[in-house]
């Protein structure tokens, strides 16, 4: 915890990711931000009691830099690094759908280059990072991500190459969530509740199925039987889960996303 970390373009995420390590132990002084207007800069060093500089200083300075930009804007910030970066330096991108191949070919020097897809859970220390070592990137510089990821939820190594699957899965998960609670809150007040009680009971069991998942240890599929009664209501309504094919959706629905990030990550804007 005595090497210097920036957070290049510290939006939501990032900034999630520097008060996770601020409560992890590091210290705000070994800790530097960059930010593309000088308010939001500002606002960060207020905050947070960290070193608002330049881009080009954050690459000189730092040990490990966290590029947190819109994939879109990585080649510009790319471009804008590789001068200054030196050979021994760490660099994390959390950049969705960003190969490591693309940062490592503008930064040359056999610069060691990690690539790590967070979710936004990450905003409330529940989040889930996954990551995958460029051609460059060994053990060490693995652990040290893990160590920068871990305050703000839990992480998990991959292939870089399944890394598609993961913004699937991860990435994009937390949407699909939503999206069934908010079907749910609805058909709870086409059944008669108020929408703020439905809510209430859809986000709670949302919230117990959840931990129950986590902390059982006990496959989905037993703990969704523990709650199916024979010609009970649960039955009921999963069978008409089965003939609406909200299973055959779900798995189309993921292909699609996968499909998506793949495309995004060779170039396609379409």
């Amino acid at each position: 915890m005595t090497q210097k970390i920036a957070v290049l373009g510290t939006g939501k995420i990032g900034e999630a990711l520097l008060s996770g390590m601020i409560r992890a132990g590091w210290s705000p002084s070994d800790l530097l931000v960059t930010a593309r207007r000088p308010e939001r800069a500002e606002e960060l060093r207020a905050r947070h009691d960290v070193t608002a500089v330049t881009n080009a200083e954050a690459a000189k300075a730092a040990d490990t830099l966290i590029l947190a930009v819109k994939p879109q804007d990585m080649a510009d910030l790319l471009g804008e690094l590789a001068p200054h970066v030196p050979a021994d330096r760490l660099v994390v991108s959390a950049a969705a759908g960003i190969p490591t191949a693309f940062i490592e070919e503008r930064l040359t020097r056999d610069i060691p280059v990690v690539r790590v897809m967070p979710n936004t859970p990450v905003l409330v220390d529940e989040g889930m990072s996954v990551i995958s070592a460029g051609t460059h990137a060994t053990e060490i510089h693995l652990v040290r991500t893990e160590e920068i990821f871990q305050p703000v939820g839990k992480t998990l190594r991959v292939p870089e190459s399944q890394q598609d699957a993961a913004t699937a899965l991860s990435g994009s998960g937390p949407a699909y969530f939503y999206y069934l609670v908010e079907a749910m809150t609805d058909a709870g007040i086409l059944l008669g509740l108020p929408r703020d009680k439905a809510h209430d009971l859809i986000v709670q069991a949302a919230v117990g199925a959840s931990v129950m998942l986590r902390d059982s240890g006990e496959h989905p599929v037993k703990l969704r039987e523990a709650v199916t009664s024979p010609a009970g209501t649960t039955i009921s309504a999963v069978r008409e889960l089965e003939r609406h094919g909200v299973r055959a959706a779900l798995i189309a629905a993921l292909e699609a996303a996968r499909d998506r990030s793949r495309e995004l990550a060779s170039g396609g804007n379409g």
